[in-house]
Protein backbone atom coordinates (compact mmCIF):
# COMPACT_ATOMS: atom_id res chain seq x y z
CA UNK A 1 0.00 0.00 0.00
CA UNK A 2 1.57 3.30 -0.97
CA UNK A 3 -0.17 6.67 -0.16
CA UNK A 4 0.43 9.53 -2.78
CA UNK A 5 0.99 12.92 -1.07
CA UNK A 6 0.52 14.73 -4.21
CA UNK A 7 3.02 17.42 -5.89
CA UNK A 8 3.61 20.31 -3.82
CA UNK A 9 1.88 24.15 -4.99
CA UNK A 10 1.96 27.08 -3.93
CA UNK A 11 -0.57 28.44 -1.61
CA UNK A 12 -3.57 30.36 -2.85
CA UNK A 13 -3.09 34.08 -3.65
CA UNK A 14 -4.67 36.66 -0.77
CA UNK A 15 -7.80 38.01 -2.96
CA UNK A 16 -7.43 41.66 -3.89
CA UNK A 17 -8.94 44.52 -2.20
CA UNK A 18 -12.87 46.00 -3.25
CA UNK A 19 -14.03 49.75 -3.23
CA UNK A 20 -12.58 52.65 -4.75
CA UNK A 21 -9.06 51.17 -5.68
CA UNK A 22 -9.90 51.49 -10.13
CA UNK A 23 -11.01 54.12 -12.10
CA UNK A 24 -12.99 53.95 -15.44
CA UNK A 25 -10.61 55.09 -18.03
CA UNK A 26 -6.07 54.80 -18.04
CA UNK A 27 -4.59 57.73 -16.50
CA UNK A 28 -3.27 58.83 -19.71
CA UNK A 29 -7.31 59.39 -20.56
CA UNK A 30 -8.44 60.64 -17.96
CA UNK A 31 -4.85 62.99 -17.21
CA UNK A 32 -5.63 64.41 -20.86
CA UNK A 33 -9.04 66.07 -19.99
CA UNK A 34 -7.94 67.26 -16.18
CA UNK A 35 -5.13 69.07 -18.22
CA UNK A 36 -7.68 71.17 -19.87
CA UNK A 37 -9.28 72.37 -17.08
CA UNK A 38 -7.05 75.64 -15.68
CA UNK A 39 -8.81 76.51 -12.65
CA UNK A 40 -7.66 73.05 -11.36
CA UNK A 41 -3.76 73.40 -12.39
CA UNK A 42 -4.06 76.98 -10.70
CA UNK A 43 -5.61 75.51 -7.31
CA UNK A 44 -2.94 72.31 -7.15
CA UNK A 45 -0.07 74.64 -8.20
CA UNK A 46 -0.78 77.29 -5.48
CA UNK A 47 -1.56 74.69 -2.78
CA UNK A 48 1.40 72.47 -3.24
CA UNK A 49 3.97 75.38 -3.67
CA UNK A 50 2.52 76.49 -0.39
CA UNK A 51 3.03 73.18 1.27
CA UNK A 52 6.13 72.26 -0.23
CA UNK A 53 7.77 75.40 1.16
CA UNK A 54 6.31 75.18 4.63
CA UNK A 55 7.72 71.81 4.80
CA UNK A 56 11.04 72.45 3.61
CA UNK A 57 11.22 75.18 6.58
CA UNK A 58 10.20 72.75 9.47
CA UNK A 59 12.34 69.64 8.38
CA UNK A 60 15.23 71.86 7.97
CA UNK A 61 14.81 72.91 11.90
CA UNK A 62 16.05 69.09 12.95
CA UNK A 63 19.11 68.34 12.84
CA UNK A 64 18.42 64.61 13.43
CA UNK A 65 15.85 64.92 10.35
CA UNK A 66 17.93 62.15 8.25
CA UNK A 67 17.84 59.95 11.34
CA UNK A 68 14.13 60.61 12.38
CA UNK A 69 13.65 59.22 8.61
CA UNK A 70 15.43 56.09 8.88
CA UNK A 71 14.10 55.38 12.54
CA UNK A 72 10.25 55.44 10.99
CA UNK A 73 11.39 53.51 8.22
CA UNK A 74 13.30 50.92 10.52
CA UNK A 75 10.24 50.63 12.45
CA UNK A 76 7.70 50.11 9.67
CA UNK A 77 9.95 47.58 8.05
CA UNK A 78 10.02 45.73 11.67
CA UNK A 79 6.13 46.15 12.15
CA UNK A 80 5.41 44.61 8.64
CA UNK A 81 7.81 41.49 9.27
CA UNK A 82 5.61 40.92 12.08
CA UNK A 83 2.42 41.77 11.12
CA UNK A 84 0.12 38.91 12.19
CA UNK A 85 1.50 38.78 15.49
CA UNK A 86 1.10 42.71 16.40
CA UNK A 87 -2.90 42.31 14.73
CA UNK A 88 -3.07 39.98 17.63
CA UNK A 89 -0.95 41.40 20.17
CA UNK A 90 -4.10 45.01 19.18
CA UNK A 91 -7.15 42.61 19.50
CA UNK A 92 -5.54 41.21 22.81
CA UNK A 93 -5.25 44.84 24.54
CA UNK A 94 -8.70 46.45 22.94
CA UNK A 95 -10.61 43.05 24.07
CA UNK A 96 -8.83 43.74 27.53
CA UNK A 97 -10.35 47.45 27.45
CA UNK A 98 -13.82 46.93 26.67
CA UNK A 99 -13.44 47.07 22.99
CA UNK A 100 -14.83 44.87 20.53
CA UNK A 101 -12.40 44.27 17.58
CA UNK A 102 -13.81 42.36 14.06
CA UNK A 103 -11.79 41.41 11.38
CA UNK A 104 -12.79 42.32 7.74
CA UNK A 105 -11.54 40.32 4.60
CA UNK A 106 -12.60 43.58 2.55
CA UNK A 107 -14.29 46.47 1.56
CA UNK A 108 -17.30 44.71 1.30
CA UNK A 109 -17.25 42.68 4.73
CA UNK A 110 -16.17 45.60 6.48
CA UNK A 111 -19.51 47.98 5.59
CA UNK A 112 -21.42 45.18 5.58
CA UNK A 113 -19.77 44.80 9.73
CA UNK A 114 -20.51 49.15 10.42
CA UNK A 115 -23.34 48.77 8.80
CA UNK A 116 -25.13 46.03 11.11
CA UNK A 117 -23.17 47.51 14.46
CA UNK A 118 -24.71 51.03 13.34
CA UNK A 119 -28.51 49.57 13.02
CA UNK A 120 -27.97 47.72 16.74
CA UNK A 121 -27.96 51.49 18.01
CA UNK A 122 -31.12 52.75 16.54
CA UNK A 123 -29.83 55.60 15.02
CA UNK A 124 -29.85 56.28 11.30
CA UNK A 125 -27.76 58.61 11.24
CA UNK A 126 -23.52 58.77 11.48
CA UNK A 127 -20.64 61.66 11.99
CA UNK A 128 -17.56 60.80 10.54
CA UNK A 129 -14.14 61.53 11.36
CA UNK A 130 -11.79 62.15 8.54
CA UNK A 131 -10.84 58.54 7.08
CA UNK A 132 -9.30 57.30 3.90
CA UNK A 133 -10.02 53.28 4.53
CA UNK A 134 -13.43 54.50 4.27
CA UNK A 135 -13.39 56.28 1.40
CA UNK A 136 -11.38 53.27 0.09
CA UNK A 137 -14.66 50.74 0.82
CA UNK A 138 -16.98 53.13 -0.21
CA UNK A 139 -18.87 53.08 3.09
CA UNK A 140 -20.54 56.36 2.83
CA UNK A 141 -22.31 54.91 -0.23
CA UNK A 142 -22.98 51.37 1.23
CA UNK A 143 -24.97 53.36 4.65
CA UNK A 144 -26.74 55.64 2.25
CA UNK A 145 -28.39 52.24 0.29
CA UNK A 146 -28.67 51.18 3.89
CA UNK A 147 -31.27 54.00 4.81
CA UNK A 148 -27.86 55.35 6.97
CA UNK A 149 -26.56 59.04 6.62
CA UNK A 150 -23.45 60.28 7.19
CA UNK A 151 -21.76 63.48 8.08
CA UNK A 152 -18.34 63.93 7.30
CA UNK A 153 -17.42 66.68 9.72
CA UNK A 154 -13.37 67.37 8.32
CA UNK A 155 -14.13 70.55 6.47
CA UNK A 156 -12.20 69.34 3.13
CA UNK A 157 -14.35 66.39 3.73
CA UNK A 158 -17.55 67.80 3.69
CA UNK A 159 -16.88 70.21 0.97
CA UNK A 160 -16.22 66.91 -0.84
CA UNK A 161 -18.90 65.14 0.02
CA UNK A 162 -21.86 67.98 -0.19
CA UNK A 163 -20.30 68.45 -3.98
CA UNK A 164 -21.03 65.54 -4.84
CA UNK A 165 -17.47 64.80 -5.63
CA UNK A 166 -14.52 62.47 -5.34
CA UNK A 167 -11.14 63.35 -2.92
CA UNK A 168 -8.18 64.38 -5.19
CA UNK A 169 -5.69 64.56 -2.39
CA UNK A 170 -4.79 62.17 0.62
CA UNK A 171 -4.45 65.29 3.28
CA UNK A 172 -6.60 67.85 1.26
CA UNK A 173 -9.40 66.36 -0.47
CA UNK A 174 -10.77 69.27 -1.90
CA UNK A 175 -7.51 70.22 -2.76
CA UNK A 176 -8.84 71.24 -6.42
CA UNK A 177 -11.74 73.34 -5.06
CA UNK A 178 -11.04 76.90 -4.91
CA UNK A 179 -12.86 79.46 -2.01
CA UNK A 180 -15.71 80.61 -5.04
CA UNK A 181 -15.77 76.79 -5.39
CA UNK A 182 -16.72 76.46 -1.54
CA UNK A 183 -18.94 79.40 -1.36
CA UNK A 184 -21.02 78.56 -4.15
CA UNK A 185 -20.97 74.41 -2.59
CA UNK A 186 -22.44 75.82 0.71
CA UNK A 187 -24.54 78.28 -1.06
CA UNK A 188 -27.16 75.63 -2.77
CA UNK A 189 -26.01 72.60 0.20
CA UNK A 190 -26.31 73.74 3.54
CA UNK A 191 -29.62 74.60 4.45
CA UNK A 192 -30.32 77.83 6.16
CA UNK A 193 -26.65 79.17 5.33
CA UNK A 194 -26.55 83.16 4.95
CA UNK A 195 -27.21 84.08 1.40
CA UNK A 196 -25.06 87.17 1.67
CA UNK A 197 -22.51 84.58 2.11
CA UNK A 198 -19.34 85.84 0.87
CA UNK A 199 -15.66 83.69 0.15
CA UNK A 200 -13.72 85.22 3.38
CA UNK A 201 -11.96 80.98 4.60
CA UNK A 202 -13.24 82.55 8.21
CA UNK A 203 -17.04 83.14 7.36
CA UNK A 204 -17.05 79.51 5.30
CA UNK A 205 -15.43 77.91 8.31
CA UNK A 206 -18.01 79.33 10.85
CA UNK A 207 -20.79 78.27 8.33
CA UNK A 208 -19.48 74.88 8.19
CA UNK A 209 -19.62 74.84 11.86
CA UNK A 210 -22.92 76.37 12.72
CA UNK A 211 -24.07 73.37 10.42
CA UNK A 212 -21.70 70.58 12.30
CA UNK A 213 -22.36 71.67 15.67
CA UNK A 214 -26.27 70.48 15.62
CA UNK A 215 -24.59 67.18 14.27
CA UNK A 216 -22.06 66.76 16.59
CA UNK A 217 -24.96 67.49 19.65
CA UNK A 218 -27.48 64.74 18.50
CA UNK A 219 -26.17 61.76 16.89
CA UNK A 220 -25.20 59.21 19.04
CA UNK A 221 -22.48 57.18 16.76
CA UNK A 222 -19.39 58.07 14.86
CA UNK A 223 -17.19 56.41 12.33
CA UNK A 224 -13.63 57.25 12.84
CA UNK A 225 -10.31 56.07 11.09
CA UNK A 226 -7.02 55.69 12.76
CA UNK A 227 -3.39 56.77 11.96
CA UNK A 228 -1.86 54.57 14.60
CA UNK A 229 -2.66 51.65 16.34
CA UNK A 230 -0.15 50.78 19.32
CA UNK A 231 0.21 46.56 19.42
CA UNK A 232 1.67 47.10 22.97
CA UNK A 233 -1.45 49.01 24.68
CA UNK A 234 -3.86 48.61 22.49
CA UNK A 235 -4.54 52.39 21.75
CA UNK A 236 -5.82 54.43 18.74
CA UNK A 237 -4.45 57.51 17.61
CA UNK A 238 -6.13 60.20 14.88
CA UNK A 239 -4.09 63.60 14.55
CA UNK A 240 -6.20 66.47 12.83
CA UNK A 241 -6.16 70.17 12.41
CA UNK A 242 -9.70 71.23 13.32
CA UNK A 243 -10.96 69.73 16.53
CA UNK A 244 -13.92 68.18 14.58
CA UNK A 245 -12.10 64.78 14.58
CA UNK A 246 -12.30 65.27 18.86
CA UNK A 247 -16.14 66.21 18.81
CA UNK A 248 -16.58 62.80 17.07
CA UNK A 249 -14.69 60.63 19.14
CA UNK A 250 -15.67 61.98 22.30
CA UNK A 251 -19.15 62.98 22.23
CA UNK A 252 -21.18 59.78 20.92
CA UNK A 253 -22.14 56.49 22.62
CA UNK A 254 -21.15 54.31 19.89
CA UNK A 255 -17.70 54.83 18.26
CA UNK A 256 -16.46 52.56 15.39
CA UNK A 257 -13.12 52.64 14.12
CA UNK A 258 -12.03 51.25 10.65
CA UNK A 259 -8.44 50.67 10.69
CA UNK A 260 -6.04 49.65 7.49
CA UNK A 261 -4.20 46.75 9.28
CA UNK A 262 -0.51 48.19 8.19
CA UNK A 263 -1.37 51.16 11.06
CA UNK A 264 -0.50 49.20 13.49
CA UNK A 265 2.57 49.77 15.67
CA UNK A 266 4.57 47.85 18.47
CA UNK A 267 4.88 49.88 20.91
CA UNK A 268 4.04 53.08 22.52
CA UNK A 269 7.65 55.23 22.34
CA UNK A 270 7.17 54.42 18.73
CA UNK A 271 4.51 57.20 18.38
CA UNK A 272 7.87 59.70 19.59
CA UNK A 273 9.18 59.18 15.42
CA UNK A 274 6.04 59.17 14.07
CA UNK A 275 4.39 62.42 15.64
CA UNK A 276 7.61 64.52 14.67
CA UNK A 277 7.46 62.79 10.96
CA UNK A 278 4.00 63.00 10.57
CA UNK A 279 2.91 66.69 10.89
CA UNK A 280 6.22 67.94 9.34
CA UNK A 281 5.71 66.10 6.33
CA UNK A 282 2.21 66.29 5.81
CA UNK A 283 1.23 70.24 6.69
CA UNK A 284 4.14 71.86 7.61
CA UNK A 285 3.66 71.72 11.30
CA UNK A 286 5.93 70.98 13.88
CA UNK A 287 3.23 69.25 15.73
CA UNK A 288 -0.94 68.24 14.78
CA UNK A 289 -3.16 71.01 16.63
CA UNK A 290 -5.28 68.02 17.48
CA UNK A 291 -4.23 64.61 18.32
CA UNK A 292 -6.22 62.61 19.92
CA UNK A 293 -5.63 58.74 22.00
CA UNK A 294 -8.15 56.16 23.31
CA UNK A 295 -8.22 52.92 24.22
CA UNK A 296 -10.91 50.58 24.97
CA UNK A 297 -13.62 52.57 26.58
CA UNK A 298 -13.46 54.48 30.28
CA UNK A 299 -16.46 54.30 32.06
CA UNK A 300 -17.70 57.40 32.25
CA UNK A 301 -15.70 59.15 30.07
CA UNK A 302 -16.28 59.26 26.34
CA UNK A 303 -17.82 56.69 23.67
CA UNK A 304 -18.96 53.87 26.08
CA UNK A 305 -19.36 51.23 23.10
CA UNK A 306 -16.09 51.12 21.25
CA UNK A 307 -15.73 48.60 18.35
CA UNK A 308 -12.24 48.76 16.21
CA UNK A 309 -12.74 47.39 12.42
CA UNK A 310 -9.26 45.88 11.27
CA UNK A 311 -9.08 45.94 7.48
CA UNK A 312 -7.43 43.98 5.24
CA UNK A 313 -8.72 44.72 1.69
CA UNK A 314 -5.70 43.51 -0.51
CA UNK A 315 -2.81 44.57 2.14
CA UNK A 316 -2.29 41.03 2.74
CA UNK A 317 -1.48 40.37 -1.00
CA UNK A 318 0.51 43.84 -1.15
CA UNK A 319 2.50 41.91 2.14
CA UNK A 320 3.29 38.60 0.12
CA UNK A 321 5.04 41.23 -2.86
CA UNK A 322 8.37 41.24 -1.71
CA UNK A 323 9.42 44.72 -3.54
CA UNK A 324 6.34 45.86 -3.21
CA UNK A 325 5.18 45.61 0.66
CA UNK A 326 7.36 48.80 0.92
CA UNK A 327 4.32 50.55 0.24
CA UNK A 328 2.22 49.30 3.60
CA UNK A 329 4.88 51.51 5.24
CA UNK A 330 3.25 54.83 3.95
CA UNK A 331 1.86 56.92 6.82
CA UNK A 332 -0.48 59.17 4.45
CA UNK A 333 1.18 62.10 5.04
CA UNK A 334 1.34 63.71 1.10
CA UNK A 335 4.44 64.49 0.81
CA UNK A 336 5.36 62.49 -2.20
CA UNK A 337 2.29 64.23 -3.95
CA UNK A 338 3.25 67.76 -2.77
CA UNK A 339 6.65 67.12 -4.85
CA UNK A 340 5.43 64.84 -7.77
CA UNK A 341 5.32 67.17 -11.35
CA UNK A 342 2.87 64.54 -12.51
CA UNK A 343 0.44 64.67 -9.82
CA UNK A 344 0.91 68.62 -9.42
CA UNK A 345 -0.24 68.94 -13.46
CA UNK A 346 -2.75 66.17 -13.96
CA UNK A 347 -4.55 65.98 -9.96
CA UNK A 348 -5.91 63.09 -8.04
CA UNK A 349 -8.97 62.27 -10.08
CA UNK A 350 -6.88 61.22 -13.17
CA UNK A 351 -5.34 58.15 -10.66
CA UNK A 352 -9.23 56.99 -10.37
CA UNK A 353 -8.37 55.69 -6.83
CA UNK A 354 -8.74 56.58 -3.49
CA UNK A 355 -5.21 57.08 -3.26
CA UNK A 356 -3.66 59.26 -5.72
CA UNK A 357 -0.27 59.83 -6.69
CA UNK A 358 2.99 58.52 -5.99
CA UNK A 359 2.15 56.36 -3.72
CA UNK A 360 -1.64 55.52 -4.79
CA UNK A 361 0.50 54.47 -7.99
CA UNK A 362 2.52 51.91 -6.45
CA UNK A 363 -0.61 50.73 -3.80
CA UNK A 364 -3.49 50.74 -5.46
CA UNK A 365 -1.88 48.03 -8.43
CA UNK A 366 -1.04 46.41 -5.25
CA UNK A 367 -4.71 46.69 -3.08
CA UNK A 368 -6.71 45.48 -6.51
CA UNK A 369 -4.48 44.03 -9.17
CA UNK A 370 -3.54 45.56 -12.14
CA UNK A 371 -5.08 42.64 -14.76
CA UNK A 372 -9.10 42.43 -14.04
CA UNK A 373 -10.26 43.01 -17.44
CA UNK A 374 -8.54 44.11 -20.88
CA UNK A 375 -6.63 47.48 -20.57
CA UNK A 376 -7.30 47.45 -16.59
CA UNK A 377 -7.01 51.16 -15.73
CA UNK A 378 -4.68 50.19 -12.94
CA UNK A 379 -2.29 48.35 -15.19
CA UNK A 380 -1.73 52.02 -16.56
CA UNK A 381 -1.01 53.71 -12.72
CA UNK A 382 2.81 52.55 -13.14
CA UNK A 383 3.62 54.81 -15.95
CA UNK A 384 2.08 57.89 -14.27
CA UNK A 385 5.67 59.18 -13.51
CA UNK A 386 8.71 60.61 -14.59
CA UNK A 387 11.06 58.76 -12.19
CA UNK A 388 12.19 61.86 -11.24
CA UNK A 389 12.81 60.55 -7.53
CA UNK A 390 11.17 63.35 -5.80
CA UNK A 391 8.64 60.98 -3.98
CA UNK A 392 11.43 59.34 -2.73
CA UNK A 393 13.27 62.20 -1.25
CA UNK A 394 10.27 63.64 0.23
CA UNK A 395 9.11 60.26 1.77
CA UNK A 396 9.61 60.87 5.33
CA UNK A 397 9.83 56.43 5.99
CA UNK A 398 12.07 56.47 2.81
CA UNK A 399 9.81 54.36 0.71
CA UNK A 400 11.71 53.87 -2.91
CA UNK A 401 8.73 55.03 -5.07
CA UNK A 402 10.65 55.16 -7.97
CA UNK A 403 12.25 51.52 -7.89
CA UNK A 404 8.53 49.82 -7.41
CA UNK A 405 6.87 51.76 -9.88
CA UNK A 406 9.97 50.20 -12.23
CA UNK A 407 8.87 46.57 -10.42
CA UNK A 408 5.29 47.21 -11.31
CA UNK A 409 6.05 47.93 -14.93
CA UNK A 410 8.18 44.58 -14.81
CA UNK A 411 5.52 42.53 -13.40
CA UNK A 412 2.58 44.46 -16.19
CA UNK A 413 4.82 43.28 -18.94
CA UNK A 414 5.01 39.84 -17.58
CA UNK A 415 1.60 39.34 -17.55
CA UNK A 416 0.17 40.96 -20.46
CA UNK A 417 0.87 38.32 -22.95
CA UNK A 418 2.50 38.45 -26.41
CA UNK A 419 2.46 42.16 -27.14
CA UNK A 420 3.16 44.07 -30.84
CA UNK A 421 5.86 46.09 -28.14
CA UNK A 422 7.18 42.26 -26.92
CA UNK A 423 7.76 41.76 -30.27
CA UNK A 424 9.50 44.20 -31.58
CA UNK A 425 11.82 44.12 -28.27
CA UNK A 426 12.69 40.71 -29.05
CA UNK A 427 13.39 41.73 -32.91
CA UNK A 428 15.36 45.14 -31.53
CA UNK A 429 17.56 42.27 -29.56
CA UNK A 430 18.10 39.95 -32.27
CA UNK A 431 19.53 42.73 -34.39
CA UNK A 432 21.40 44.29 -31.87
CA UNK A 433 23.34 41.02 -31.04
CA UNK A 434 24.62 40.72 -34.50
CA UNK A 435 27.23 43.56 -36.27
CA UNK A 436 26.18 43.29 -39.76
CA UNK A 437 22.31 43.64 -38.86
CA UNK A 438 23.14 46.24 -36.43
CA UNK A 439 25.26 48.33 -39.04
CA UNK A 440 22.57 47.75 -41.72
CA UNK A 441 19.55 48.73 -39.18
CA UNK A 442 21.91 52.13 -38.45
CA UNK A 443 21.97 53.09 -42.20
CA UNK A 444 18.36 52.07 -42.61
CA UNK A 445 17.69 54.18 -39.96
CA UNK A 446 19.77 57.60 -41.47
CA UNK A 447 16.71 57.41 -43.77
CA UNK A 448 14.23 58.69 -41.10
CA UNK A 449 15.93 62.28 -40.97
CA UNK A 450 13.58 62.65 -43.91
CA UNK A 451 10.89 62.70 -41.62
CA UNK A 452 12.10 65.27 -39.26
CA UNK A 453 10.94 68.44 -38.49
CA UNK A 454 12.46 71.61 -38.71
CA UNK A 455 13.66 71.71 -35.18
CA UNK A 456 15.33 68.18 -35.72
CA UNK A 457 12.55 65.70 -34.31
CA UNK A 458 10.47 63.11 -35.22
CA UNK A 459 6.67 64.17 -34.70
CA UNK A 460 5.15 60.89 -34.17
CA UNK A 461 6.56 57.01 -34.42
CA UNK A 462 4.37 54.51 -36.35
CA UNK A 463 2.43 52.01 -33.94
CA UNK A 464 3.79 50.02 -32.20
CA UNK A 465 6.12 52.85 -30.59
CA UNK A 466 3.47 55.83 -30.77
CA UNK A 467 3.24 55.63 -27.31
CA UNK A 468 6.91 57.08 -26.89
CA UNK A 469 6.26 60.27 -29.70
CA UNK A 470 3.24 60.89 -27.69
CA UNK A 471 4.95 62.08 -24.73
CA UNK A 472 8.63 62.74 -25.90
CA UNK A 473 10.50 64.86 -28.07
CA UNK A 474 12.32 61.82 -30.55
CA UNK A 475 15.78 63.27 -32.11
CA UNK A 476 15.72 62.37 -35.80
CA UNK A 477 18.81 60.55 -37.12
CA UNK A 478 21.92 61.73 -37.47
CA UNK A 479 23.17 61.56 -41.10
CA UNK A 480 26.00 58.64 -39.95
CA UNK A 481 26.14 56.22 -36.97
CA UNK A 482 29.24 57.05 -35.15
CA UNK A 483 31.12 53.57 -36.00
CA UNK A 484 30.50 55.09 -39.42
CA UNK A 485 32.04 58.58 -38.65
CA UNK A 486 34.53 56.89 -36.81
CA UNK A 487 35.97 54.65 -39.84
CA UNK A 488 36.03 57.94 -41.84
CA UNK A 489 38.76 60.40 -42.76
CA UNK A 490 37.61 62.64 -40.82
CA UNK A 491 37.14 60.61 -37.75
CA UNK A 492 40.46 59.43 -38.11
CA UNK A 493 42.08 62.94 -38.61
CA UNK A 494 40.01 63.97 -35.37
CA UNK A 495 41.52 61.11 -33.45
CA UNK A 496 44.96 61.40 -34.16
CA UNK A 497 44.66 65.07 -33.24
CA UNK A 498 43.45 64.14 -30.11
CA UNK A 499 46.22 61.65 -29.30
CA UNK A 500 48.69 64.58 -30.10
CA UNK A 501 47.04 66.55 -28.04
CA UNK A 502 46.89 64.55 -25.08
CA UNK A 503 51.29 63.74 -25.52
CA UNK A 504 51.53 67.21 -25.84
CA UNK A 505 49.90 67.71 -22.14
CA UNK A 506 51.45 64.59 -21.05
CA UNK A 507 55.37 65.67 -21.91
CA UNK A 508 54.33 69.42 -19.84
CA UNK A 509 53.33 67.55 -17.06
CA UNK A 510 56.22 67.26 -13.93
CA UNK A 511 57.27 63.54 -13.56
CA UNK A 512 55.91 64.23 -9.77
CA UNK A 513 52.41 65.61 -11.14
CA UNK A 514 52.03 62.22 -13.04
Amino acid sequence: MSTFLGMPTAPPRSPYGTGHLRGDRTFPEAAHDELRNEQLRRNLGRATRTIRTKRLDVTGELPDWEQLRDAGSAIKTDTMNRLPELLEQLERKVTERGGTVHWARDGVEANEIVTRLIRATGSSDVIKVKSMATQEIGLNEHLEAAGITPYETDLAELIVQLADDRPSHILVPAIHRNRDEIRQIFLDEIPGVDPDLDNVPARLAAAARAYLREKFMTTRVAVSGANFGIAETGTLTVVESEGNGRMCLTLPDTLITVMGIEKVLPRHQDLEVFLQLLPRSSTGERMNPYTSMWTGVTPGDGPQDFHLVLLDNGRTAALADAIGREALNCIRCSACLNVCPVYERAGGHAYGSTYPGPIGAVLTPQLAGMHAAKNDPNSSLPYASSLCGACFDACPVKIDIPSMLVELRHQHTEQSGTTAEKLAMKAAAAVMSRPTLFTAAQKAASLGRAVGGRDGTVPRLPAPFGGWSDSRDLAAPPKQSFRAWLSSAEGAETMRAAAAEGAGRTADTPEEDR
